[in-house]
This record gives structure tokens, C-alpha cells and sequence, in this order.
């Protein structure tokens, strides 16, 4: 996100207990138009509800359009759910494809997530029809599940490690984990203008105020000169100064129980083209592309300083633009992913891949993030031109705002939904300038809808007017704009303990 003039200056997946073995009736069915094979587990489980899930594999004719039904025998009721369009009626609960997944060949499999309510009890559907054609249920699993917690876990205590399974997050016994928060902007900006390291407290009080509004993750932007402590940098706000305050605020986020996203925003490079946030060479302003001088030794650094912490996630890069420096898409991801010498950009660009290397070079096997073209909000050829990442824990990282491109569910459709199938897709940044919530509202839900992650922009006390600050005060009051977000993760999380 840009600044304003001042500074130029989860979800519920994440706080359930995963059981420890899936409830499988594995099925085959042979109907009057389909054969198809059903497999239903139950993925997470509380005392008042659970996390579950169905796959679905096509052993017949290709399908364009799908609808597999199935009855809840003990009262539970679907309360939201994910890659397909679910609803209940009575006990027969429907779920539908979606525009991008509705295509189903001879032997494709499409998979749909679901939470649920139901005092505790997650006892199996009996039967499933998929387009009318019976599904026949197998035998049930051998050994029950575990005995579910009485509770959620809470979002007090130290923060999970994470690591990439399939297309999502999870922590150390499997479980899912939504990263849902916010952004707490300041250590990009004020060392380098030499006013300090952060703009506004980050002690126990400020991170208990951001846990209180029920986030389970923090963003943290950074700036590669402070951390490197390059001449120009005050001493007592770069180098050691500002790695000790980056450790200490990891080590806060993390003992409230949240994920933090440490993140380089601002690099070198001097660039003055088209949409040039400023002409400075130093890291005063968001550049279309990290650089090669300096960007790979902060990774590096970072990567050493946090390898031993799996609870902390790496995001490469801000908002890359090279788009904007060049006419021609193919140039411009490939600069994204390569680097090198890029059209319109007068310095040595540090790709993506150049990134992932330098973090995998110091052993560190840290989830990463990589934003896309358009300031980091076209994914279009995201899964073309990923990086290669030796140990498998990529991360495709999104921001969304009202005045944004790719701004409704349309495009999200299109370009977000065939990435996230494949990876983890994480919402950076979502918001609006509006001093409201209206889009905000609609992203959020459609994140929810297909089960993603995303964090709001920007906990900081500015003017929501001038750029969309989450509070007016640092006690965690909400602009009309913040209020939006903050009722929405109390209603996902309302099981997480209020702080006084």
C-alpha cells in the first residue's frame, strides 16, 4: 500500500484441533447418469461445531456443472463453506461447482471444505448423490476420533509453526491456519526518515489490543537499509538497533498467539518512470522490483535471523510494478520472476527467484510469500511463472483494494481461485478508501467463501480519509472503516478469550 502524505512518509480453520484420522466413507456409486466416489472427513472438531470436507472423483462421462447432496444425521447445520456453493435445507445439505471448477473430466477429483455446528456431534452423512446418482456410503472408519476439547484452542500462547500442505497452511499436528490480522505499518518509513523505528507502541498492551479484535496474524513491513544499517541510516534507528527491535516485535506478535509476516516494503534502487513513488535511490519508497545490490543480503540476513522460528513467514516484496516500467506482460513477469536487466527499470532487478534462493541459501525452511504484478494485485500468470521453491512452501501473496483493478468477484473468480487450488493464497493487504467497510465486507466474504487468508491495512492512527487506517487509537478504537473488520473477526473467532 502507498502511504498517505504522512508517512511518505483468520479463521476459524486456524483455532480448531485437527483429529488426528480423517473419517473416510470412501463410496462408489453407479447411477443412472454418473459413477462417482465420495470421500467425507471430518478434518477438525469443537464442542459446539466441526471443519469438514468432501471429494469428489468422477468415475463416468466428463460433467460441466456438479451438485452433490448428502443428509446430516444429527442436527448439524453448515454455517459456511468453501471451493463450492453450499446451503441446507432441513437436514439435505447441497454443494455446488463454482464458475472455475465446475468442469469435471473422467477421473478428475474437485474437493469442497465446510464448517459446521452441531453440539458436538459429527456423525456422517449415510448416503451422497452426486447429480442425482446415488453414492452408495462404505464401511465407517475402524477407530472413533478423538474425544473433542471441551474449547477451542485459544489464541493466547505462543504462535504455531506453519508450513505448506497442498493448497494451504497448517501447524505442526496438520491443522489449518488462516492468517487473519492485520498490518501494523511503521518500520518501513521511520528509520529511514529518521524519526524513530515504529510509528506508535508495540508493547504488551498494543499487541493485546490487536488480539482482542480476535487477529491471529500481524504483518510487518520493513526496510532493507534499516536492517543492514546502510550509511544514511541514523545508528540508532538501522543495524543492530533496528534488527533487535524487528526480533523483539516478532517475539510480542508471537507470544499473543499471532503469526507474523515479516515483510521488505521499501528497497534501493533508483527508478522514476511511470507511477515512480519518488526518484531517491534509497529506500524511501515502494520500487517496481526489489534490487540486486541490496535485497538478496536482507533475505539472507532475515532468513538467518528467523530460520529457527517456523512461526514466522518471509513476504519477498511489497507491491511489485515492473508492469508499469513496460507495455509487455511476458517482460514484465518474467523481470518479476528472473530479474536481471528489465525494461524501463535503470537498476539490477532481484527476482523472485533470486529471493527464494537467497532464503533457501541460509537453511531457512520459512513459508513464503510472493506478491504479483500490479502491486501485487494480478495474479493472472502467477502459477506460470512461479518460482521454484526446493522446499515446497510457496505462498501466493494478493492485495485488494476498492480502487484496484482486480477489485470484485469476477476477477477473483478468474485469476485467484485457479491459484489458490494450487497454493496457499494470502490476502497481504485489503482495504478502502472510503472511510468504510462496503468492499471490504465483500472481500472478506469471498476470502471466507474459498477458505483464504487475508489481513486488513493498516493498524496505524491516520486519517481513514487519507488512506485506510484500521484505528484512531493505539487501545485498538476503529475508525468507521476498522469497524468492519474488527466485528467481523469477533464473529468468526467467537470463542477467543476477550482481553480486560
Amino acid at each position: 500500500m502507498r502511504h498517505p502524505s504522512r508517512s511518505v512518509l483468520s479463521a476459524i480453520a486456524g483455532a480448531v484441533a485437527l483429529l488426528a484420522s480423517a473419517i473416510v466413507p470412501v463410496v462408489s456409486a453407479q447411477g443412472a447418469t454418473t459413477a462417482c466416489t465420495v470421500e467425507y472427513a471430518v478434518t477438525g472438531q469443537w464442542a459446539d461445531g466441526f471443519q469438514g470436507s468432501v471429494r469428489i472423483t468422477n468415475d463416468s462421462s466428463p460433467l460441466t456443472g456438479w451438485t452433490l447432496r448428502f443428509d446430516f444425521p444429527g442436527g448439524q447445520r453448515v454455517t459456511q463453506g468453501w471451493n463450492g456453493r453450499w446451503s441446507q435445507s432441513g437436514t439435505t445439505v447441497t454443494v455446488a461447482d463454482e464458475s472455475w471448477n465446475g468442469t469435471l473430466g473422467t477421473g478428475a477429483s474437485v474437493s469442497a471444505g465446510f464448517l459446521a455446528s452441531g453440539s458436538g456431534s459429527t456423525a456422517q452423512p449415510a448416503a451422497f448423490t452426486l447429480d442425482g446418482a446415488a453414492c452408495d456410503a462404505g464401511a465407517g472408519p475402524t477407530d472413533p476420533p478423538p474425544t473433542p476439547p471441551t474449547t477451542p484452542p485459544p489464541a493466547d500462547g505462543t504462535a504455531p509453526a506453519l508450513h505448506v500442505s497442498g493448497n494451504a497452511l497448517v501447524d505442526p499436528s496438520g491443522s489449518p491456519r488462516r492468517l487473519l490480522g492485520v498490518n501494523r505499518s511503521g518500520g518501513e518509513f521511520m528509520c529511514v526518515q529518521g524519526r524513530g523505528i515504529w510509528d506508535g507502541p508495540v508493547d504488551d498492551a498494543a499487541l493485546r489490543a490487536i488480539a482482542d479484535w480476535k487477529a491471529n496474524a500481524v504483518r510487518i513491513p520493513l526496510n532493507e537499509e534499516c536492517w543492514l544499517g546502510l550509511p544514511g541510516v541514523r545508528p540508532e534507528y538501522g543495524g543492530a538497533a533496528y534488527v533487535a527491535a524487528v526480533r523483539d516485535l516478532v517475539s510480542r506478535v508471537e507470544a499473543h498467539g499471532m503469526t507474523p509476516v515479516v515483510e521488505l516494503h521499501w528497497s534501493y534502487g533508483r527508478y522514476a518512470g511511470n507511477s515512480a513513488g519518488c526518484s531517491d535511490v534509497h529506500a524511501t519508497c515502494q520500487k517496481p522490483m526489489p534490487d540486486m545490490q541490496y535485497s538478496p543480503s536482507f533475505w539472507k540476513s532475515v532468513a538467518s535471523t528467523f530460520k529457527d522460528d517456523r512461526a514466522a513467514v518471509f513476504d519477498l516484496f511489497n507491491e511489485p510494478y515492473p508492469d508499469r516500467a513496460t507495455a509487455d506482460a511476458a517482460d514484465a513477469w518474467t523481470c518479476w520472476r528472473d530479474g536481471g536487466t528489465c525494461p524501463g527499470i535503470p537498476y539490477e532487478v532481484a527476482g523472485m527467484q533470486d529471493l527464494v534462493d537467497a532464503v533457501r541459501g541460509t537453511g531457512a525452511k520459512n513459508v513464503i510469500m510472493a506478491g504479483g504484478l500490479a502491486y501485487a494485485n494480478d495474479l493472472s500468470r502467477w502459477t506460470a511463472y512461479r518460482p521454484a521453491d526446493p522446499a515446497g512452501q510457496l505462498a501466493a501473496a494478493y492485495h485488494g483494494y476498492n480502487f484496484n483493478a482486480c477489485a470484485d468477484e469476477s476477477c477473483w473468480n478468474s485469476t485467484l481461485a485457479p491459484v489458490a487450488a494450487q497454493v496457499p493464497l494470502v490476502a497481504g493487504e485489503i482495504g478502502e478508501n472510503t472511510c468504510s467497510h462496503a468492499y471490504t465486507d465483500r472481500a472478506m466474504k469471498w476470502f471466507d467463501d474459498h477458505g483464504l487468508s487475508y489481513l486488513g491495512w493498516t493498524w496505524n492512527t491516520w486519517d481513514c480519509s487519507s488512506g485506510p487506517s484500521l484505528i484512531s487509537a493505539y487501545d485498538g478504537t476503529p475508525t468507521a472503516y476498522g469497524v468492519g473488520l474488527r466485528d467481523h473477526l469477533r464473529a468468526l473467532n467467537p470463542w477467543l478469550p476477550q482481553n480486560p
